[in-house]
């Protein structure tokens, strides 16, 4: 599956650019939705004559087939940003126990560079075996652990940064460079949309702030911007600048966009080979819908009283990520095809960046999420949609065993060796593959890069993750890379 997108700028028409048209119709509409879908170049879509002769306009987020049946037809990632400890959580590790506040030979590599000698930290939570499968699973996480069957751990992911924001990117798109479309677009790209009325790619931000590398992180790139991450708010207005302008009524909405479209089906008429445009005109009809189906989608008052209890709606400490869990839910059940939702936003402890006070800022993030995310796996169980949802969680790298600085208890960056778990969408649950060294300072068994989870993710999707590319330079990029990459076959079922 690959595209060429070698479309053309045609300038203007009748004297004017089709910003300035659209300015002086009533530029209101230009701010409807998704700023980068309505304004910027490169959209692609393929024009076709219907058999009245009317030019018709493909949706560029059309539902496309995969290379074979697929496992998952949706994915949320849950994203910690911060790097989580793994030796923390989920990655038992008893020896730190005995070792702490000793200083031993062991290299790690971080932020700060690499060191040979460090002072051990030892875990500051009890480790026990949950489920049939006996999964280890920290105190941190009361309520995830009784999930652990329905839980695939990878103990060995592997990266190529210590650094937050080229880590992040490389965690979303595959390069710890900018540029490149992130996994949700090509996701969207892949397989479009089930729902003509909701974005494909959503992304739900902490209220503290989006992560360091910003919006970098659910860029299309070199991509159409049909293919983006819309960031969409679980109170308020869902998408930013998305309701009628004031004074507007939607049938004269209406009216505007259909006055558009003509103008913009005569422009077309003379250059066959623009398909720029007619992805423009879907992504109007597009924003023209959401303004209508999307306040729906975020109406929780429709969910049970047992349901928001069970999310955590009812307390203020998990009120806003359960929301957003529950909110990606509902966004499941209407076909949106990738959710990403961050925990942790701006810089320090507002993440699970734990430098200084490991206990204090794990402590606050996992009781933040805990019950949330469990709440998640368990209702999308119940009502049959885990079997075709794939849950993922983590962070960009994990954390070292030893102390970063001289006082203190906390962690810097290990990029060598930390854990994901994934869930549902065929996945084995109960399971665990790869290791770290008895100190969890780096991946000894069975290490897995971020190209392997990524092509782990595409492989439930129904893709050949070495087979799915998009033409652009002069090449068939893909996300993994040019290298054969094989997904995490351990933990698939």
């Amino acid at each position: 599956m690959s595209v060429n997108n070698s479309g053309k700028n045609h300038g203007s028409f009748c004297h004017r650019t089709r910003r300035e048209f659209l300015w002086e119709a009533g530029g209101g509409f230009t701010s409807v939705a998704l700023a980068g879908m309505l304004g910027a170049e490169g959209f692609l879509a393929r024009q076709a004559v219907a058999a009245d002769g009317v030019t018709a306009y493909a949706n560029p987020l059309a539902p496309k087939k995969p290379h074979f049946d697929p496992k998952a037809t949706s994915v949320i990632f849950l994203f910690m940003y911060g790097g989580p400890s793994h030796v923390d959580t989920f990655d038992y590790k008893p020896k730190l126990y005995d070792l702490d506040g000793q200083t031993i030979p062991v290299k790690t590599k971080g932020r700060g560079g690499e060191r040979n000698e460090g002072r051990v930290v030892g875990p500051k939570w009890k480790f026990k075996q949950y489920g049939q499968s006996g999964q280890w699973v920290s105190d941190l996480f009361p309520h995830l652990a009784t999930c652990a069957d329905d839980m695939a751990f990878i103990k060995s992911m592997t990266a190529d940064s210590p650094i937050h924001g080229s880590a992040m990117l490389q965690m979303n798109s595959g390069k710890i460079l900018s540029g490149s479309p992130a996994l949700g677009s090509w996701v969207n790209y892949g397989l479009g949309s089930e729902n003509e009325n909701l974005p494909g790619f959503v992304v739900m931000l902490d209220p503290k702030g989006g992560p360091i590398s910003g919006a970098k992180n659910w860029s299309s790139g070199y991509m159409p911007a049909t293919y983006q991450g819309t960031i969409m708010r679980s109170k308020g207005a869902p998408i930013i600048d998305l309701n009628l302008p004031e004074g507007t009524s939607r049938a004269m909405q209406r009216d505007l966009l259909d006055a558009l479209n003509a103008q913009n089906a005569e422009h077309l008429a003379s250059r066959a080979d623009n398909s720029d445009l007619a992805a423009r005109i879907s992504s109007y009809e597009l924003a023209f819908k959401m303004q209508q189906h999307a306040p729906e989608a975020v109406d929780l008052s429709q969910e049970t009283e047992a349901t928001q209890k069970a999310y955590g709606l009812d307390n203020p400490r998990t009120l806003d990520f359960g929301k957003r869990c529950l909110l990606a839910r509902r966004l499941v059940e209407r076909g949106v095809r990738f959710i990403q939702l961050y925990s942790g936003g701006a810089h320090n402890d507002d993440n699970w960046d734990a430098h200084a006070d490991l206990a204090t800022n794990h402590n606050f993030h996992a009781g933040n999420t805990d019950q949330s995310i469990a709440a998640l796996i368990k209702d999308l169980k119940a009502r049959g949609l885990l079997d075709k949802t794939l849950i993922v969680w983590g962070g960009e790298f994990g954390r070292q065993p030893t102390a970063e600085y001289a006082k203190g208890t906390g962690r810097d960056h290990n990029a060598f060796g930390f854990t994901y778990w994934l869930s549902g969408g065929g996945i084995k649950g109960g399971t665990s593959v790869g290791q770290t060294d008895e100190l969890g300072a780096a991946a000894i068994e069975h290490p897995f890069h971020v190209k392997s989870l990524h092509a782990t993710i595409l492989t439930q999707l129904g893709f050949d993750p070495n087979a799915l590319s998009y033409f652009y330079g002069g090449l068939d990029q893909k996300l993994v890379g040019v290298e054969h990459v094989e997904p995490i076959r351990q933990i698939i079922a």
